[in-house]
């Protein structure tokens, strides 16, 4: 977390100046993969996401996150060769306005904005789940309480040793093999039931067969669950050797969150007592019963002061993006010097308070409603970064070193056609609610932004970035790459 942090310290002290400071190159591979588990927190996914497909979709939860896991690698492809083509702070939004323009590189920040202020309350709000063994709270109450904290943490510009991230991962990883190890040992049905004869439990014990549209419906939210890796092109200006070590730390990234996912996921499956007890989603009470009370409590602790601990980290980071926001002049100068404002303890405190506050009160909306909306960002900001991908080899871009996907552009054509489907396949309510955030933002850049393109959504590549475009990378760096998988 330390080095975390001291990104986040490198990002608030960016100053007013015309040209932007940039970040110190200081983490290799294995410390960006530790970061950016860190922000995705399996585990966390696994208890609080997880339990929600449980519900919808019973034995063929794992499928549904199996398919998505594999969905995920084109997507990691993508985001492994544009993050080593345009290794920017900005993420999405830096990559998508530099290929797609800046239209485009607007709404991919709109999406991302989504995302960022509605993960953090989703994973706050399963914190009373975790901490009742010790004490009953509501969950929406313990939701705002966290996101408060959080906020508070964010404020402080909080300081931990490098170890303390480790534990928090670690403590996730015994969480979740514990899990995996009760289900597998208390396997009340053969691995065929994982791909055939598909069921989920409904009201009053309705046992109703799942369909392919359900599967299908249900992706966005796997997407959600196992989309994390992204959040390694955000350290893309931090990392050593961004050409060879962004698409290194993007697919260690996502193949080991999806290991840490899918497998206890199989085992719960498999391990569940009968189908109502699976699609009541209930993890704690399924490792009570298989065990003891001390091992659920044990389990369910882990889990709760990881959903705390992801709360703090995604807080201190999200309020960055909107700080890169107004480093790229997204608003009027009044927003711009207020979201770049430094507090005593060098946060960007206003931009933080823009996250952590809304965060608390979304706390207090209907979880399934949240879970749609941001399946439909990710999906949406997904889209985005494939259809950039398929511009990454033209003109200027064509001659620059970067780690380069095969089967391009098969691959990404037809990542787009996939998304498209799962796209159209979500419930309207969900749909709605994205498009008409996506349509207001767009009225921001037609009537605001696009007349002031001189002095407006300037978005900035680090020199460095620029001059790197001739760093020879080895030949068998892709396959080392794509051998993460």
């Amino acid at each position: 977390m330390t080095d975390t942090l001291r990104s986040v310290e490198n990002a608030v002290l960016e100053t007013a100046s015309e040209a932007p400071r940039k970040l110190k190159r200081s983490i290799g591979v294995v410390g960006g993969t530790l970061l950016t588990l860190s922000c995705v927190t399996p585990a966390s996914t696994l208890f609080v996401i997880v339990p929600d497909l449980f519900s919808s979709l019973g034995t063929a939860t794992a499928l549904c996150i199996a398919i998505g896991a594999l969905l995920c690698i084109p997507i990691a492809f993508c985001y492994s060769e544009l993050g080593t083509l345009i290794p920017s702070a900005g993420g999405e939004y830096a990559i998508v306005s530099t290929l797609a323009g800046r239209l485009a590189g607007w709404l991919a920040f709109v999406m991302s904005l989504l995302v960022v202020m509605i993960v953090p309350p989703v994973i706050a709000m399963g914190t009373a789940d975790y901490l009742a063994p010790i004490v009953h709270l509501d969950p929406s109450m313990t939701g705002a309480g966290v996101m408060i904290a959080a906020t508070l943490a964010g404020l402080l510009d909080l300081r931990a040793n490098a170890w303390i991230t480790g534990i928090f991962l670690v403590l996730e990883v015994v969480a979740a093999g514990v899990v995996a190890l009760l289900g597998f040992s208390h396997s009340q049905r053969g691995a065929g039931s994982l791909v055939s004869s598909l069921r989920v439990a409904g009201d009053h014990a309705h046992v109703s067969p799942v369909t392919g549209m359900m599967v299908l419906s249900g992706l966005a939210i796997a997407l959600f669950a196992t989309q994390g890796f992204s959040t390694a092109i955000y350290l893309s200006e931090e990392l050593e050797n961004p050409r060879r070590n962004v698409a290194r730390t993007v697919l260690a990234t996502l193949a080991i969150s999806s290991v840490v996912i899918l497998v206890p996921v199989v085992a719960i499956t498999l391990g569940a007592d009968d189908l109502n007890t699976l699609s009541g989603g209930d993890i704690s009470s399924m490792v009570i019963a298989w065990s003891n009370s001390a091992v659920g409590t044990f389990v369910s602790l882990c889990v709760a002061l990881a959903i705390i601990n992801a709360g703090i980290v995604m807080v201190i980071q999200n309020s960055r993006v909107l700080f890169a926001s107004a480093r790229d002049k997204a608003w009027p100068s009044p927003v711009n010097n207020a979201l770049s404002k430094l507090g005593r303890f060098g946060s960007p405190w206003v931009a933080t308070l823009v996250v952590g506050v809304p965060g608390a009160f979304l706390c207090f909306v209907n979880l399934d409603t949240l879970y749609g909306v941001t399946g439909v960002a990710v999906t949406g900001l997904y889209l985005l970064v494939a259809v950039a991908s398929l511009l990454s080899r033209r003109g200027a871009h064509a001659g620059r070193s970067a780690w380069r996907m095969r089967l391009w552009p098969a691959m990404p054509v037809l990542l787009i056609a996939v998304l498209l489907y799962i796209l159209v396949e979500q419930e309207p309510s969900y749909l709605m609610w994205t498009g008409g955030i996506t349509a207001v933002a767009t009225l921001y850049w037609a009537l605001y932004l696009r007349p002031r393109r001189d002095t407006r959504w300037l978005v900035a590549i680090p020199e460095d970035a620029e001059s790197a475009e001739h760093t020879e990378i080895p030949a068998h760096t892709e396959n080392t790459a794509a051998a993460t998988v």
